[in-house]
C-alpha cells in the first residue's frame, strides 16, 4: 500500500495542479477548514483522523508578492508560524514534512546556487520562506524543496529577457514529485537555466520583451544550480 500523504492547502495553485494530474502517489487534499496551520488543534485533528505518513507542506502565502511587504503580520503568521506549527506536529507524530520554500531565499545576484551556499533573501518573501525553512530544518525527518515555478501558460503580457532564472511549470513538478518524495535534506527545483522571455514564449506567443532595470530589490541572476536534481533523475 502507498503512503498516505496530506497535502496542506488544498486550494492553492499547485496543489489544484496535482489533485488533476498525479497517478502516482496516495494524496489527501486538505482545506484550511480541514486543517489551519495557525491552529494546531486544527492540525493534530486531521492528522489523528487520516493517520498520513507524510505531510506535503504547500500552504502559505504567496502572491500577491507586494502583500509580504505591506502586510508583514500575514506573510509572518502563513509562511513561518503556520510552517513551525506544522513542524511541530510532525515532530511529536513522526511524519515525514516535505515543506515547499523558494529560491528567493538566495540573493540572486550571481546565479548558480546550490543547496549549500549562503542565504540571502532579496525581498520579504523569500525571508518569509526562509523562516519557515529554520523550523523544519531543525526536524531531521524532513525534505525541504527550494522551487521555481508559474502557471501555464505564462500569465503575464510581459517578460524580462535580462532576468535569468529556473522557472518550470506545476506540470512539470507534479511529474518529479514521485521521484524526490523519499529524500531527506534540502533540494533545488527548477527547469532550464534561460531568460524569463525564452521561457515565457514557449508557450505563450504574444508575451512581449521587457528589460529589467537595475534594482536592487529584484536582482538579475536568480537561477540556481540543478545538478543535484539531475542526478537523482537520472
Amino acid at each position: 500500500m502507498k503512503k498516505l500523504i496530506l497535502v496542506t492547502g488544498a486550494e492553492g495553485r499547485f496543489a489544484q495542479i496535482l489533485k488533476r494530474d498525479n497517478t502516482k502517489l496516495n494524496l489527501y487534499f486538505a482545506s484550511k477548514r480541514q486543517c489551519n496551520i495557525l491552529d494546531v488543534n486544527s492540525i493534530k485533528k486531521i492528522v489523528n483522523k487520516i493517520k498520513p505518513k507524510i505531510i506535503l507542506h504547500t500552504a502559505g502565502l504567496s502572491r500577491p508578492m507586494k502583500l509580504h511587504e505591506t502586510n508583514i503580520k500575514k506573510s509572518i503568521d502563513l509562511n513561518i508560524i503556520g510552517t513551525a506549527n506544522i513542524t511541530k506536529i510532525c515532530e511529536e507524530k513522526n511524519i515525514k514534512l516535505i515543506y515547499f520554500s523558494t529560491g528567493y531565499v538566495y540573493e540572486g545576484t550571481k546565479g548558480n546556487y546550490r543547496e549549500t551556499d549562503p542565504l540571502k533573501p532579496f525581498n520579504n518573501y523569500g525571508i518569509s520562506k526562509l523562516g519557515g525553512e529554520c523550523s523544519v530544518l531543525m526536524y531531521k525527518n524532513s525534505l525541504i524543496l527550494r522551487i521555481t515555478m508559474t502557471e501555464k501558460p505564462f500569465l503575464h503580457k510581459n517578460a524580462y529577457t535580462n532576468l535569468k532564472s529556473n522557472f518550470m511549470f506545476h506540470e512539470d513538478l507534479v511529474k518529479i514529485l514521485p521521484k524526490i518524495i523519499s529524500l531527506k535534506g534540502i533540494l533545488n527545483i527548477g527547469g532550464k537555466t534561460q531568460s524569463v522571455y525564452n521561457f515565457a514564449k514557449k508557450y505563450n506567443l504574444k508575451v512581449k520583451k521587457k528589460k529589467l532595470k537595475l534594482n536592487p530589490n529584484f536582482p538579475k541572476n536568480q537561477f540556481m544550480n540543478l545538478k543535484k536534481l539531475y542526478k537523482i533523475l537520472r
